[in-house]
C-alpha cells in the first residue's frame, strides 16, 4: 500500500513537472516571436509613378561658349557699375561642362478626416435638463447665459493639387527659364557617358510632399489619406562654368553660360 502510494505520488510529480516545462517552452516561444506591425495604416495610400529622365543635347560648340565668356568677362570684375578693368587684365582659367536638373512634376494630396467640436446652445434659465439622442445634458452657466454643451465630431475633406517646375534644390522656377532643345534618344546612356550627377532618387517626391501633404493638426481620426504623383520628369540641361582671373588683383570669379542658347545665366 505504501509502495503504490509512493509510485502514484512520483507519477503525479513527473506529470506536473512535464506540464510546467511545456508551459515554459511555450511562453519562451511567445516572447521571442516577432510582432509584425503594418508599415502604413489601411486608410493611407500612395500612388507614385516611375521617374523619367530627359537629357538635352548641347548643340553649341565649346569654342562658341568660350567666345561668349570673353564677351562677358569684364562684367565680372566691374566695380560700382562703372569701373571696368582692361580686357587684357582678365585671363581665362578653366571651362567645365555640367548638367543642371529641372524637375517637372504633378502631385495630389487628399484627406478625409474627423475633428472634435463642442457645440454651445443657449437654453432657458428654467431648463434643468436637455435630452439629445438619448443623452442627458445638464445646462451650465457660460458668460452670464445658461447653455448646454454638446460634444461631437465633424467630417471634412481637403484636396490639394500641384503642377510644379523646380530646380535641383526644389526652388520654383519660371517656365521661361526652362530651355527647349532636342533630347538624347537614350538618356540613361547619356547620363553615364557625360557622367551627369543625377538628382537623388526621391528628392523630387520629397519636395512635393513638403508642399502639399499637410495633415490638419485638428484631425481626431482619419478616414482616408491619399498622396499621388501622376507625372515626374527630371530634365538635365547643359551648362558651362568658366573661371576668369583678374591678373591685377589675383581675384577669380565664375561665369555660367547656358549650353543651349549661349546666354549668360550667372
Amino acid at each position: 500500500m505504501h509502495t503504490n502510494s509512493f509510485s502514484e505520488f512520483t507519477r503525479v510529480i513527473r506529470k506536473v513537472w512535464r506540464k510546467k516545462h511545456e508551459a515554459e517552452i511555450l511562453m519562451e516561444a511567445r516572447e521571442t516571436q516577432k510582432v509584425i506591425i503594418p508599415a502604413t495604416p489601411a486608410w493611407k495610400k500612395e500612388n507614385i509613378v516611375e521617374r523619367k529622365s530627359v537629357v538635352y543635347e548641347a548643340p553649341i560648340d565649346p569654342t562658341v561658349i568660350r567666345v561668349a565668356g570673353e564677351k562677358e568677362k569684364k562684367q565680372l570684375f566691374t566695380r560700382l557699375g562703372l569701373l571696368k578693368p582692361n580686357s587684357e587684365e582678365i585671363q581665362f582659367v578653366s571651362q567645365e561642362k555640367y548638367y543642371a536638373p529641372y524637375i517637372v512634376i504633378s502631385g495630389r494630396y487628399f484627406i478625409d478626416y474627423f475633428r472634435n467640436h463642442t457645440y454651445v446652445f443657449k437654453v432657458d434659465k428654467a431648463v434643468k435638463e436637455v435630452v439629445v439622442l438619448d443623452k442627458r445634458l445638464v445646462p451650465e452657466t457660460y458668460r452670464d447665459s445658461t447653455v448646454i454643451k454638446f460634444r461631437g465630431e465633424e467630417r471634412l475633406t481637403n484636396e490639394v493639387k500641384a503642377f510644379l517646375i523646380m530646380d535641383g534644390n526644389g526652388r520654383d522656377t519660371e517656365v521661361d527659364h526652362l530651355p527647349s532643345a532636342p533630347s538624347e534618344r537614350k538618356p540613361e546612356k547619356a547620363i553615364q557617358q557625360f557622367e551627369i550627377e543625377e538628382l537623388p532618387e526621391n528628392a523630387d517626391i520629397d519636395f512635393v510632399r513638403r508642399r502639399i501633404e499637410k495633415r490638419p493638426d485638428e484631425a481626431s481620426r482619419i478616414v482616408a489619406e491619399v498622396f499621388e504623383i501622376t507625372d515626374r520628369t527630371v530634365i538635365y540641361t547643359p551648362r558651362y562654368k568658366l573661371i576668369f582671373k583678374n591678373q591685377k588683383t589675383g581675384q577669380e570669379k565664375a561665369l555660367v553660360i547656358d549650353g543651349i542658347s549661349a546666354k549668360r545665366l550667372a
